[in-house]
This record gives C-alpha cells, structure tokens and sequence, in this order.
C-alpha cells in the first residue's frame, strides 16, 4: 500500500507517484504542519519561481495542534480570485491553458469552508483533465506501517534528489527549467502530453 498525503495542486513528483503506484491511499489522519504543501504551490511567472499560499485559519485544540482533516481556509481574504488572477498571468499564454480553463477555474469560484475540501477538488479535477482515476481511498488511522511511505513528499522545504525531464515552460527563456512545480505547469505547457511526462518520471522511497 502507498501513502500520500493530499496537497494543494500537487507537483510533479506527488502526480508520479499517485498516478503509477498500486493500492495508493490517501492520509487523512495527520496533523496540520507549516510550510508544506498542504497549502502552497509553486508555479513559474515572469518573475521565476513564485508561491501561492492559501491562508488558513490558525486554531489549536487543547494539545496545541489540530488534524489536516479539521484546518479550515482564511476566506475573509481573496485568496482564491488573487490566486487565479496570478494563473491567468503567468499562463494565459501557454498553449493549453485555455483549453483546460474552463474546467480549472470554478475551483477559484465556488468557497470551500475547509483546506482539505478543496485540496482533494483540486486532484479530482486535474485527474478529470488527463482523464485518470481519482484515489477515493483514505486513511481512517494514523500510522508508520504502511510498504511505501511517501507523505515526505509534502515536505515544501526539502529540494528532491530526482531527474525532472525539461519541458518548455513560459518563462523558460528568461529563468531557465524550473524543475517540480505545481502539475498546473505541466498541464498548461503539455496539455495531454502531461500524463506521459509524468509517467516517465521515477520517485524513491528516501532510504533507496
């Protein structure tokens, strides 16, 4: 069985795994760390790498932590309309990001009360884009044991020892290839292509 935990338009790295592993689920029983991917995604503008940041509502419980499943999402703030806003600059000029903004875009317009709602909504939609299956199995423990153990995946603030594939992106002539960024990268710059890219890519478990 392979764990992932659900991130916030998942990198390339997550989309390798999730799409070619067997018996893949889902963790729901973590709890909620800073600076993950839970709630940020990195994408390429005109500036180069550039994060977008969902803000969430910072509540502890009475052992001063609270479960991913329970964070919810900071709406007094426009996240969402300055988030697609920033998609529509960085990509408005790629060569698929019309093709798939139509089905991209609701996710920017419809609120969600909690961040792991809207994590999973956004895997659902871009398995809807490359027409993959979505993994609608989920953890109902927390637990160590599992064969392989992906959730280091999350993890924002380690750089993977992996061989990502140069594609054209965008910006690719001003910042040079940026290398696992959120799937969106990849699918506006590759349209259908992105799943063969993906599937191309081989991800370890940290101890191989």
């Amino acid at each position: 069985m392979t764990v992932l935990h659900p991130a916030y338009f998942p990198n390339v790295a997550f989309l390798s795994v999730y799409t070619k592993a067997k018996n893949v689920v889902l963790e729901m029983q973590d709890n909620y760390q800073k600076q993950t991917y839970r709630n940020r995604a990195y994408i390429c503008t005109d500036r180069g790498k550039h994060l977008l940041s969902i803000p969430i509502v910072h509540t502890k419980g009475a052992t001063g932590r609270q479960y991913y499943k329970d964070v919810k999402l900071d709406n007094s703030y426009p996240w969402q309309r300055q988030h697609w806003r920033t998609l529509e600059t960085a990509y408005r000029t790629s060569p698929f990001f019309e093709f798939y903004e139509d089905e991209i875009k609701p996710l920017y317009e419809k609120e969600f009360e909690l961040l792991l709602d809207f994590n999973l909504a956004s895997i659902q939609t871009i398995c809807d884009c490359l027409q993959l299956d979505f993994v609608d199995e989920f953890t109902d423990i927390y637990s160590l044991e599992y064969e392989k153990d992906y959730r280091y995946l999350v993890n924002a603030k380690k750089e993977l020892p992996y061989e990502f594939p140069e594609y054209v992106q965008v910006f690719g002539d001003r910042h040079g290839f940026i290398p696992n960024l959120s799937i969106l990268d990849v699918l506006f710059n590759l349209g259908p292509n992105t799943a063969g890219y993906i599937s191309d890519i081989e991800i370890s478990m940290p101890d191989a």
